[in-house]
């Protein structure tokens, strides 16, 4: 039954409080003007009254109109919901996008402070989707090598020899100045790569020394010409530094595969506007897709290009795998033309992100372990796996995340939020804010210099270390010599509490050149006959 009063109701007591404090107030100080603590309980009481007079007149929040000054609360829990969570309760395990066991590891490891675990394990051994690696009987003494791997088809002039484990793409603007110095150090004292992403290749990376992977997007920024279109001549200018020592086209991106962007004119700073090759103060876009080509064809011709203009350096493309068909035009291209890139990065739909929309995170693109079996196969399917060499990325951390990529098919293994964690990200998750609480992930000159290079360069470098140590351990105990000796049977995958299979199982491999002699296989057949080199189209 309505209130006569409404304002008497229970959700307007802080209201009424106030009104009543607020006037209470007033007639004392009309009585003792001189005393401070009334001065400053009317200080308090007449702001609250005149919050809650805001509240009931403003349009735009229901819930402020129904319950002045209350309902600030919830505002105000909602904003430091996240932090509560993974502080107070958030378990070991389950935390997401990283489990606090996973940025823990990191922050150990980076530190170079005891990164062991006591009383056995936390998780659920007979949980669906628990994974492990076979080990052996007979284990091989541990490996002191660095674990790298040599990058560039018989078409390179200047192939490089790269570890198995090196940073992912994340963009100077996305990234702070200092961060991508100070993960530009790490990866120069580690003697491991960085991969630039679309942003460009900035004046933080050169001044870094580390070797760099030159990533080119849709928006060629640092090779463009005024109007967004590829520039050979920038390109050329560019790549020909030694400090890049493999160029590579970004056709998808994990997080948002299939999507474009824009960098909003206000942050579009000079620093931006001078990497970028783009007008200061202007919207900055990123297209969804390519202008100097259109066709699987015309991709394979540009990838060679760029190996001619970069002065015969590797070159290749990252994609989040979608239509198997266009891949397998892809193939189809290269067998037609006879250009092939010299490496492939499949990034997984778990990949991280700036910003992005939900759809986009949560439902498009094919995760990694998928779309990196599917590319593996493939290219042993047109008998071409040994010429070309592929890397992975979405979510590696540990020395078991590399080893479990590489029994899919991977080359090599790229991180981008485990560097983050190496220099101090703590999962916050206000990267598209521009108030990265630890100078990571902003633009803002008084937030990023909380990140001092001289020391997280030293993370950086100890985190690749330490998880390289792990992985020889690992690599070890399964009775191999290599980390590129994993196979799907090493890895095993928990299908319910009483069954278990193996990768073998659970990925089946093509045969050699199975593609060209016309499979039989219906996972592959009927894509297989949608492809067509001369288009991204299936053909009907």
């Amino acid at each position: 039954m309505p209130t006569l009063f409404p304002i008497f109701e229970i959700r307007f007591v802080p209201f009424l409080a106030a009104l009543l404090l607020s006037v209470a107030f007033a007639i004392a100080l009309f009585f003792d003007a001189d005393n401070a603590w009334l001065w400053i309980g009317a200080g308090i009481a007449v702001p609250l009254l005149l919050l809650g007079v805001y509240d009931m007149i403003q349009e735009r929040h229901a819930v402020l109109r129904n319950y002045p000054i209350a309902a600030h609360l919830r505002f105000i829990l909602e904003a430091i919901r996240p932090e509560m969570r993974q502080y107070f309760f958030e378990d070991e395990k389950d935390g997401l996008p990283f489990s606090r066991d996973k940025r823990s590891i990191v922050y150990q490891r980076a530190k170079m402070v005891l990164d062991v675990r006591p009383f056995g394990t936390n998780y659920n051994v007979y949980g669906e989707g628990f994974e492990w690696v076979n080990h052996s009987m007979a284990p091989k003494p541990m490996s002191k090598e660095p674990f790298r791997i040599t990058v560039g088809g018989p078409e390179c002039s200047k192939p490089y020899s790269a570890s198995v484990f090196n940073i992912s793409a994340m963009s100077f603007g996305a990234l702070s100045a200092n961060a991508i110095r100070a993960l530009n150090e790490g990866a120069r004292l580690g003697g491991f790569a960085h991969d630039t992403g679309e942003g460009g290749y900035s004046p933080y990376h050169r001044a870094g020394g580390g070797d760099i992977i030159w990533e080119i997007g849709s928006g060629y920024f640092g090779c463009r010409n005024p109007d967004g279109t590829f520039s050979a001549e920038k390109f050329a200018e560019a790549a020909t530094n030694d400090q890049i020592k493999m160029v590579e086209l970004k056709m998808s991106q994990g997080a948002k595969p299939g999507h474009g962007g824009v960098l909003p004119a206000p942050k579009v700073s000079p620093e931006i506007s001078l990497t970028r090759g783009v007008p200061t103060g202007q919207d900055c876009v990123s297209p969804a897709r390519h202008s100097a080509f259109s066709t699987p064809i015309e991709m394979m011709q540009f990838i060679a290009e760029m190996r001619r203009l970069s002065g015969g350096k590797p070159a290749g493309f990252k994609l989040c795998v979608g239509h198997e068909w266009e891949f397998l035009a892809i193939c189809k291209a290269m067998l037609e033309t006879g250009l092939y890139p010299d490496f492939i990065v499949v990034d997984g739909k778990e990949g991280g992100t700036g910003a992005a929309p939900l759809e986009f995170i949560d439902h498009i693109g094919k995760p990694m372990r998928d779309g990196l079996s599917f590319v593996h196969n493939a290219l042993i399917g047109i008998g071409a796996r040994d010429r070309i060499k592929l890397g992975a990325s979405g979510k590696i951390v540990s020395g078991f995340d590399i080893a479990r990529a590489m029994a899919l098919g991977a080359d090599w293994c790229n991180a981008a939020r485990g560097f983050m964690f190496a220099i101090g990200c703590i999962q916050s998750q206000s990267c598209h804010t521009d108030r990265c609480p630890t100078g990571v992930a902003t633009q803002d000159k008084n937030r990023q210099r909380a990140l001092v290079v001289a020391d997280k360069r030293e993370r950086v470098a100890n985190f690749h270390r330490a998880t390289l140590h792990a992985l020889a351990e690992l690599t070890a105990a399964a009775g191999l010599d290599h980390p590129n000796e994993f196979r799907p049977h090493h890895i095993s995958h928990r299908l319910s509490p009483s069954e278990t299979a193996t990768f073998a199982d659970l990925y089946p491999r093509l045969s050699e050149g199975e593609l060209l002699a016309g499979t039989t296989n219906p996972r592959w057949r009927k894509p297989w006959e949608m492809a067509d080199a001369q288009s991204f189209r299936p053909v009907t």
